[in-house]
């Protein structure tokens, strides 16, 4: 029998994205960390499941490298006792982890992913999510992205990234849903 409530995936939220804004990159989504303290609240208060992803940088100018301060977790979403820190090195959290193998053992079919950013490692982490069978849901307010400089020269913006990259996931991949909406359907579970 698969467990009955969906387990919480926070993908990358670390410091190493405070220093891009810092020095000048352009973020949406402001509120999504707060977004991610309130489902990280609502899942603990369920005793639903919670995995933090991090990713370790390895090139030589990456801010997310082990021993830089962009490795490090924002405060607001440290993990607690007992809820797994899985390091990846690549976009996606299933790729040279045992992300699938904790969830498979677990009999955990559902997933609720959030975190940064919509369109690299919570994109990549979704796709794989879905491909392998999971029920996934994305939270839209709970990632955020940054302005982009496509390939010939134009730039997109935040917000025109975000939105597209939940479109292309939308249905196929995963069930694109709202903070509110996960945390109404937890207390829904519980009752």
């Amino acid at each position: 029998m698969s467990h009955p409530l969906p387990a919480l995936i926070v993908v990358d939220v670390q410091r190493a994205f405070d220093e891009w804004e810092a020095a000048g990159k352009r973020r949406n989504n402001p509120d999504a960390v707060a977004r991610i303290v309130d489902l990280l609240a609502a899942f603990r208060a369920s005793g639903a499941p919670i995995f933090h992803i991090r990713h370790e940088g390895t090139k030589p100018n990456s801010t997310f490298r082990a021993e830089c301060s962009g490795y490090a977790v924002k405060d607001e979403a440290r993990e607690q006792a007992g809820e797994p820190v899985i390091v990846k090195r690549v976009n996606s959290a299933f790729i040279g982890t045992d992300l699938e193998a904790r969830l498979r053992a677990s009999d955990i079919a559902a997933l609720v992913i959030c975190g940064a950013t919509t369109n690299h490692c919570v994109e990549t982490t979704t796709r794989m999510a879905g491909n392998l069978g999971f029920d996934t849901r994305l939270v839209r307010d709970a990632t955020w992205t940054f302005d982009r400089t496509g390939p010939d020269g134009d730039m997109h913006s935040a917000e025109d990234i975000h939105a597209m990259t939940l479109s292309n996931l939308n249905g196929e991949f995963a069930r694109i849903v709202t903070t509110t909406e996960v945390i109404a359907s937890l207390i829904a579970m519980r009752q």
